[in-house]
């Protein structure tokens, strides 16, 4: 299946806790890779708060959402496992499980109360774990003389295209990361302005962050 572009999900693995009428809720996130490590994050959360009242959880796997899961894990049907996955889902993130902990604090908060609860508790682990956009670069090894490099150092930074090390052996191996899309377009750019004198090859294909500006 081809990658995506791009997408959103969260940084790292991060918790937050809010206290909603006495009840300690702690909003757990981290970006996961499958379902395997998603049953694991969850499972480690549950041996850590073993004494809480509830563990309640969610994941979404998948540029497609193929897999999703959720769990109340005791509370009422419907009141906490769903709310947090349509956090997740209407933050527009993937490959993402939220457990969310309650330590009840002797009121009830109806069912409307912990749907509203269980939803805070997932966007405050969300705001802990950072949300963040990847995107879906190539990699291209330029090989040049040394006579080119500095022509060749000046229009990369004017277009701001994300660099890795560069090789300095006999000739010089610049190591860029077009985005995905634009590589095909990039490496016609490259042998344009090097008039056909670099021999260029493509690598793997990476995520990175998107930059801020």
């Amino acid at each position: 299946m081809d990658k995506p572009e791009r997408y959103r999900t969260v940084k790292q693995e991060g918790v937050k806790e809010i206290v909603i009428k006495k009840s300690r809720f702690l909003g757990h996130v981290m970006p996961v890779q499958n379902e395997e490590e998603a049953i694991a994050f969850i499972e480690r959360i549950k041996k850590q708060h073993w004494n809480a009242t509830h563990n309640c959880s969610a994941y979404l796997i998948g540029s497609r959402a193929e897999i999703q899961r959720q769990s109340d894990d005791g509370e009422p049907s419907g009141t906490a496992g769903k709310p947090i996955l349509e956090v997740i889902k209407n933050q527009q993130l993937q490959d993402v499980a939220i457990v969310v902990t309650r330590y009840f604090g002797g009121i009830m908060l109806g069912a409307g109360g912990l749907i509203r609860a269980y939803t805070d508790g997932a966007v405050a682990a969300i705001e802990a774990g950072e949300a963040i956009t990847r995107i879906l670069h190539q990699e291209v090894a330029v090989e040049l003389d040394y006579t080119w490099l500095g022509k060749v150092e000046n229009e990369l930074r004017n277009r701001g295209i994300r660099t890795a090390e560069t090789d300095f052996t006999d000739k010089v191996i610049m190591n860029c990361l077009p985005v995905a899309s634009e590589a095909e377009a990039f490496k016609a750019w490259i042998t344009d302005i090097t008039q056909g004198q670099s021999v260029i090859t493509e690598g793997e294909q990476r995520y990175f962050i998107e930059a801020a500006f």
